[in-house]
């Protein structure tokens, strides 16, 4: 079996993977050597293991992912099964790289856009001939709700709201249609500006806000919930096989 380990800048992911088919799953907040210790010990049938990870963490998993199984510790310079075009690969969010390889297994014969929406908005193309030529990053909901406030004198800090009108009648209402109105109008505006290039665009919906979108978007998309954790155990196979 396979255990993906996605660390990303809140929450850790475990995934046991048996094939393509994912058996187990957990998650925690930060970086725990205790909580990957106990999942791998409880499924004593893991052979092969990728870390990706955006952050420091604990020397303690290194030594005991490399003592114990075949472990690919995921960088820009692991081998990938797409084409990657990013100019500059080191500087390359691992999450978006995972990502585009997840679409590409998924809708192989498609030119997908990934859009993972979690704490940044990310939006990535990759073609039906498995070239990723990049894409943008901008601000998440609950960070445009954050900024609004940090960056202003009076503005205040609120809560994501599930719906906004058009025409805020107090700062609040204001405040909720600026940030979800607004979110969603560049959305529509990226893909739009996409499908002109690309006739048959797939989209791809990801990370943890991607049911607010999916439900209000006029344009057919495919929720993915799991798609980087789809992509580094793709990966992870790929650089078993070609070892």
């Amino acid at each position: 079996m396979n255990l993906v380990i996605d660390t990303g800048n809140t929450l850790t992911k475990l995934a046991l993977y048996q094939g393509m088919e994912m058996v187990a799953f957990s998650s925690f907040e930060g970086v725990d050597a205790k909580h990957i210790i106990q999942f791998c010990e409880s499924n004593l049938f893991i052979k092969n293991v990728i870390l990706s990870t955006v952050k420091e963490y604990p020397a303690e998993i290194d030594l005991y992912l490399t003592q114990h199984f075949n472990t690919v510790f995921f960088s820009h310079n692991t081998s990938v099964p797409i084409l990657n075009k990013y100019s500059t690969p080191e500087t390359l969010g691992k999450d978006r790289l995972a990502g585009v390889v997840g679409a590409h297994l998924l809708l192989p014969a498609a030119d997908n856009l990934v859009i993972d929406a979690g704490t940044a908005i990310t939006y990535d193309l990759i073609t039906a001939s498995g070239e990723y030529l990049g894409g943008s990053i901008s601000p998440g909901i609950v960070m445009r709700y954050k900024a609004l406030h940090a960056f202003t004198s009076r503005l205040p800090l609120l809560d994501f709201y599930d719906d906004a009108k058009l025409t805020g009648d107090d700062t609040s209402g204001s405040i909720h249609s600026g940030v979800l109105n607004g979110v969603l109008a560049e959305m529509e505006g990226i893909i739009h500006s996409y499908q002109l290039l690309y006739p048959d665009l797939k989209i791809i919906m990801t990370g943890g806000d991607h049911n607010y979108f999916d439900k209000r978007l006029k344009i057919k998309t495919f929720a993915a919930p799991n798609l980087v954790l789809e992509g580094l155990n793709l990966i992870l196979n790929f650089n078993i096989e070609t070892r």
